[in-house]
């Protein structure tokens, strides 16, 4: 098959490449980073180089092929500029339009867990915006959101906190998080990208589940921090540290309220009315990488 992939080589876009290469598949990479350029090619794959803003661009780059990947990439939550929502939504906007002008068959689409939702999810309402735009082009394709729960890597962002506190401070964790890895994530992506016949309209991908005092337990012991803890905290004092760190005010509310769904379930019942069998990649995996570079982190 001739696969064009969105996200460059990314946590997810790496490990998704390279599975689909070893898979045989003729697999373009679309970056926006010229430096990259080399480095897709040494994978086996071809480089597109360009802008996601440009529908031109994207409309050319999917054409002719079999099957897309899509996905919104990160951007800077402390530009104080930045209007996430809005970005999501020009991204979804050209999305929508580059599949429908190439005639690309079948999309799956990288979401999110509470990417159902129109309201309470905080930030992963620019998610809900790119579902609800592509959801427009069906029948003309067969699309599939594809919907990790809570990213493993993101407890890099306690690395300081931890080392100075021996606690991760947050306002969520009382329950049992969904963690996955982004391993899992690409190979549920190439799964279905390469589906033939029918597809379903949403996938949640998990790899472990663990409350936040059993995460700090499992992370404590790989880090030599066995006193360890989780600590669950008010929204307000979540929301004031983000502001203080110089993070975008509008995102810092917006991370807030996502992290209190996880903590109220609302971003969670969907998915556990149709929970997934877990992936290959286990929180004690996970760890192993965190504590090598906790350890390298002066």
């Amino acid at each position: 098959m001739k696969i064009t992939l969105t996200g460059s080589l990314g946590h997810i876009g790496q490990p998704l490449t390279k599975k689909l290469i070893e898979g045989g598949h003729e697999v373009t990479v679309i970056s926006s980073n010229p430096l990259r350029g080399a480095a897709i090619q040494n994978m086996g794959a071809s480089a597109r180089i360009g802008n996601l803003e440009d529908a031109g661009f994207l409309t050319d780059s999917f054409h002719g092929a079999d099957a897309v990947f899509t996905m919104v990439p990160p951007n800077n939550y402390f530009d104080p500029n930045l209007d996430l929502i809005a970005y999501y939504a020009r991204l979804g906007q050209n999305y929508a339009l580059a599949l429908l002008t190439s005639k690309v068959k079948r999309v799956v689409n990288l979401s999110t867990i509470g990417g159902h939702l129109e309201k309470g999810n905080g930030i992963l309402k620019g998610a809900y915006q790119v579902e609800q735009t592509l959801n427009t082009l069906v029948p003309d394709i067969t699309l599939t959101h594809v919907r990790p729960t809570a990213f493993y890597y993101n407890l890099y962002g306690y690395m300081k906190m931890i080392k100075t506190d021996k606690a991760i401070f947050t306002n969520y964790g009382s329950k049992a998080i969904p963690w996955v890895s982004p391993k899992d994530i690409a190979e549920t992506i190439a799964e279905e990208l390469v589906r033939s016949g029918s597809a379903p309209s949403f996938r949640y991908v998990v790899s472990e589940e663990r409350n936040g005092q059993e995460t700090a337990a499992i992370l404590g012991r790989a880090i030599g921090v066995p006193e360890l803890s989780w600590q669950v905290i008010s929204d307000t004092i979540v929301v004031d540290a983000l502001k203080s760190m110089g993070m975008n005010s509008v995102i810092a509310e917006g991370l807030t309220e996502m992290y209190a769904a996880m903590e109220s379930g609302l971003l969670t019942e969907h998915y556990e009315q149709h929970r997934p069998e877990p992936g290959k990649v286990g929180l004690t995996d996970f760890a192993k990488e965190f504590a090598e570079a906790y350890q390298n982190n002066h």
